[in-house]
């Protein structure tokens, strides 16, 4: 009976209590100035400095996970930024997109100031997450950049890994390229196997270059210019002329982007000093024109 009473109150009928003259309460006709008002909805971001259990393209609010940098992950959340002006104005940005290719440049610049230099320069990737179309009509304008280890420099795809990348290109860290014995099918590079610089090796990691901006088939088609770009590297890295003789005492080996990365904006080329000709044991770094001699 208590149950049906309370119903009928909480329902607004005038209803005396237990048959006491207690005055009901009655309704002022307002039915909204009474309750509060709702907090206006905030939309879901991703943190930064948060590790990752897995790597996504899209992100989206119900299946988002971080773990402690101190278990086992497969990427870093190294920046969340944010699309403004008319990259902010119309569907969400695409491969290809000029405004993907900002996001990717400012991903660069992040990663560099979290880890102490050139993503590139080391065993490690960069991926873009992005809110799902549906975030994005309802008003998300963020992105993510994930930056990964990865197995090696010819097998990009992410490991997982214990620790934050944080300071990972300072010092003498395993992560970074140094030397390679290269494996070749015939006059093909098959994969470039990492040794010590004192082991007798044939290729060197001298640096990266940004390349303009131009097509993916525009670039594939330019391998003499990207071979040149990397000579001129080798000549300030091992400290000899780049002129006429450059070709005579060394050769280039290079490793673009994936035309994925290439499409999201990334245009770094990973140069190596190649000796087909002998055996190298010791880092060609500044050795000038004695230490890599014309042959």
């Amino acid at each position: 009976m208590r149950r049906w009473l309370v119903a009928l109150a909480l329902a607004g009928t005038a209803t005396a209590v237990l048959g006491g003259c207690v005055q009901p309460h009655r309704a002022d006709g307002d039915l909204i100035d009474d309750w509060p008002a709702l907090p206006a909805p905030r939309l879901f971001m991703p943190a930064t400095d948060a590790c990752l259990p897995r790597i996504t393209a899209v992100v989206q609010a119900g299946t988002y996970e971080t773990v402690p940098c101190g278990r086992s992950h497969l990427a870093e959340a190294v920046h969340v930024g944010t699309f403004s002006g008319p990259a902010a104005a119309g569907a969400r940005p695409e491969p290809g997109s000029p405004a993907l290719r900002t996001a990717r440049a400012e991903c660069d610049q992040r990663a560099r100031e979290v880890i102490g230099g050139d993503w590139h320069s080391a065993r490690l990737t960069m991926n873009i997450a992005l809110p799902s179309v549906t975030a994005w009509l309802t008003g998300a304008r963020w992105y993510r950049c994930d930056l990964a280890e990865t197995d090696s420099i010819d097998n990009t795809r992410p490991v997982n890994r214990v620790g934050s990348l944080r300071g990972a290109m300072v010092g003498d860290n395993p992560l970074v390229h140094r030397c390679f014995d290269p494996k070749l099918i015939g006059d093909n590079l098959n994969y470039m196997a990492p040794v010590l610089c004192t082991e007798p090796h044939r290729a060197e990691f001298v640096g990266v270059y940004v390349e303009r901006d131009m097509s993916w088939a525009q670039f594939t088609g330019s391998s003499q210019q990207v071979h040149r770009r990397c000579m001129a590297l080798i000549a300030v890295f091992a400290n000899v002329p780049n002129n006429n003789e450059l070709p005579y005492r060394a050769g280039s080996i290079f490793y673009p982007p994936s035309q994925r990365e290439w499409e999201e904006g990334d245009r770094g080329v990973r140069c190596f000093l190649w000796s087909d000709d002998r055996k190298l044991t010791r880092s060609m770094r500044g050795v000038g024109p004695q230490g890599l001699p014309v042959i």
